[in-house]
This record gives C-alpha cells, sequence and structure tokens, in this order.
C-alpha cells in the first residue's frame, strides 16, 4: 500500500538528505490548501524548532482563492521576517509559484511579481517555478493537471535537489 506521506516533497528531500548521510531532519509544515495567512498563523509554531534550512513554498492558493497580491507579499515577507530574526543564521529558500498560462486571472501578473520581490528584498535563495517541468504534465500530476503526483514530485526533487545540496554541506 502506497503511503502519499512518503511521496511528499520534503520526504523525498529527507531521503536525499539519508542517502547523502547529512545530518538534518525535514519537518513537512504544510496543509494542503493553505493560503499565506495560514501560513503566517502558523509560523511562530514552528519556529520553536531548531532551523538551519527554512524552504518556503506557499500563496498560489492565495491566488485561486482571489486574494489579492500585496496581502500575499504582504504575508510572505512577514513569515520571511519571523525566520529571520529568529534564526539569523538559517538559509532561507523560497520556491516561487506561478500559474499554467491558459488561467485568466486579473490579479495573476502581480501575483507573478511577488516572489522575485521576496527574493531581491531578503536576497534569497530562489527557485523561480516550484512546479516547472511538472504542471499540466498528464503523467506527472494528479487528474486535476496542477497538483503533483509522486512522480511529478520525484521531478520537482531531482530538479531542485542541487539547489539545497550545497546549503547542506
Amino acid at each position: 500500500m502506497r503511503d502519499p506521506e512518503q511521496e511528499s516533497f520534503p520526504a523525498l528531500m529527507q531521503s536525499r538528505i539519508d542517502r547523502e548521510h547529512l545530518p538534518f531532519r525535514t519537518i513537512n509544515a504544510g496543509v494542503s490548501g493553505d493560503t499565506s495567512s495560514g501560513g503566517l498563523s502558523r509560523i511562530g509554531y514552528w519556529l520553536g524548532k531548531p532551523i538551519s534550512i527554512f524552504v518556503l513554498e506557499l500563496g498560489i492558493n492565495d491566488l485561486i482563492r482571489g486574494v489579492n497580491p500585496s496581502v500575499t507579499l504582504r504575508n510572505l515577507d512577514a513569515i520571511v521576517e519571523k525566520v529571520k530574526s529568529t534564526y539569523p543564521a538559517a538559509s532561507i529558500v523560497l520556491m516561487g509559484m506561478d500559474f499554467p498560462l491558459p488561467f485568466s486571472h486579473s490579479l495573476i501578473t502581480e501575483f507573478r511579481s511577488i516572489f522575485r520581490k521576496l527574493k531581491d528584498k531578503h536576497q534569497l535563495t530562489f527557485i523561480p517555478f516550484f512546479l516547472e517541468g511538472v504542471i499540466g504534465q498528464p503523467a506527472l500530476t494528479l487528474p486535476d493537471g496542477l497538483h503533483p503526483s509522486a512522480k511529478g514530485y520525484e521531478v520537482i526533487a531531482e530538479r531542485i535537489w542541487p539547489v539545497l545540496s550545497p546549503l547542506l554541506r
């Protein structure tokens, strides 16, 4: 029987960390369908645990729900600020999000800019599009064409490992 938790991006990163014999443990603080405001409301709890590398992949559900990108930017910025003030030596990796071109929404252009604004303001390690090469690929996504399948997460993990690996050494 397959275990979806073991197929998640954090689980795949932990598997790679273990194979490389690196002394790190991943914590999946994600909540399916979460928004930036939900992440901001929970960050205090997670900052009670030691953090060396903080991976921020949040915000696309805000766009889907019609949240103004300025609110998303403010929430994500507050998360980054809290991590930096609590763990100044921690590396922060920002996973940018985008939406497939056929999606029509008046806020999409503004949304696309928030991740670069955060990257530039805080000098973050940056992945411009977390789902690159996966979204819209039926063999790599769930039936909705947006959410990665187990195979899709494997593709994402392989693409992102070279960015995370140097931070773990």
